[in-house]
């Protein structure tokens, strides 16, 4: 039987210090020394991040000009254009061993898309994949409202999704989101959702996420303090 799938809630961190959580938790992963898949749930404060196809016109506000509002800029191994996390926006940051399930990148992506829209039918929004893009939009497409771009070393993933909560939308418009032109953004909040006010409409999504993970890859979730993070194969 398989070990369960532990979840981690991060609470509110800057980015950088999460990606080098990720790239160990992954290397340790790889070698064994972490003995168990993990859910990292964080939120960030606003940073934009630069995939491996970033086009130069998907960031139309120069770099210099995005740190003097405060907003960092990383340059990251996931696949996907550029993108940008803030607070009231949950990210996921899967560490798994793909071993256990399918070596298959694209069944991966379509596994994360999955999660996402079970997720938000768990918390009443329709929402559905959009042909040729990688992601998870509102019905018809109106809206996009979770990002997806990940990397993986050596069969395990790191990096994953961004869904918008209660996010400002507004900061959209400093970049041209996953390189898709005219693309308009919208949140759980704006689908609507907001009525169970902000606590507990972030609370909701949460448990929203946790569930259709353990669902989507059919294992049971734990919930664990940070401290698990340290959990190692003796030697």
């Amino acid at each position: 039987m398989n070990a369960p799938l532990v979840a981690v809630e991060l609470g509110r961190r800057r980015y950088g210090e999460i990606l080098t959580l990720q790239r160990t938790l992954c290397r340790d992963r790889v070698a064994g020394k972490l003995v168990r898949d993990v859910l990292l749930l964080v939120e960030h404060d606003p940073v934009v991040t630069l995939g491996r196809s970033t086009q130069a016109a998907s960031l139309p506000v120069p770099r210099a000009l995005l740190e003097q509002r405060g907003i960092e800029v990383f340059e990251v191994e996931r696949g996907g254009d550029v993108t940008l996390h803030a607070p009231g926006q949950l990210v996921g940051y899967p560490i798994l061993d793909l071993s256990g399930w399918r070596r298959d990148l694209h069944w991966y992506l379509r596994q994360l898309e999955e999660v996402l829209i079970r997720a938000l039918d768990r918390l009443g929004i329709p929402a559905e994949r959009n042909a040729g893009k990688t992601g998870v939009w509102t019905s018809g497409a109106a809206g996009k409202i979770a990002s997806i771009g990940i990397h993986v070393k050596q069969w395990v993933t790191m990096h994953g999704f961004a869904l918008n909560v209660l996010t400002d939308l507004s900061l959209f418009e400093l970049i041209v989101p996953c390189g898709i032109p005219d693309v308009v953004m919208t949140s759980v909040a704006a689908e609507g959702q907001a009525g169970s006010g902000t606590e507990g409409l972030w609370g909701s999504t949460h448990e929203a996420i946790i569930a259709a993970f353990g669902e989507v890859f059919e294992r049971e979730v734990e919930r664990a303090p940070t401290a698990a993070l340290g959990e190692t194969k003796p030697a």
